[in-house]
């Protein structure tokens, strides 16, 4: 019985992504346009993998034809570990949120001691995606549609 428990834990024990699982977010390679802005506003992100250890993106978020907030985004291998990197004017410098999950189509990265959001998580369906940042016991959604290239 005690094997048997082993067994489950060990099968259901999430496993910390590393460099070698890279490969896996290809998917979100692309320019992605905002579905759930605000009525007047807009927002988009866009992705592209600039090496075989680096994402670059860009996280753009516009009032009418003014742009009110952006954010440059990184996903990076550090430590053998996959890293988000968040470069936001509110932020004194950069901040590291080391991923958790990774799967073919989502993943989850967090950093338990950064004021907001704690945990960042990208969920893709189809031409979909999803992204939620969380902490505090406060979430905001982002939802998004790929733009054809």
């Amino acid at each position: 019985m005690a094997l048997l428990l082993a067994f489950f834990l060990a099968c259901n024990a999430q496993v910390t992504p590393v460099a070698g699982d890279f490969e896996k977010l290809q998917w979100l390679e692309g320019n992605w346009t905002r579905t759930n802005a605000k009525p007047g506003r807009s927002g988009h992100e866009r992705w592209v993998k600039t090496s075989e250890s680096e994402w670059r993106g860009w996280g753009v978020s516009m009032s009418g034809n003014d742009t009110t907030f952006v954010e440059k985004l990184k996903l990076v291998i550090r430590d053998n570990t996959i890293n988000y990197v968040a470069d936001v004017p509110e932020n004194k410098g950069v901040v590291y949120f080391k991923f958790t999950e990774l799967t073919g189509d989502r993943f989850t990265c967090e950093n338990p001691e950064h004021d907001f959001p704690k945990k960042i998580f990208y969920e893709r369906n189809g031409n979909k995606l999803k992204a939620v940042v969380s902490g505090n016991g406060k979430s905001i959604e982002y939802l998004f549609e790929k733009k054809p290239e």
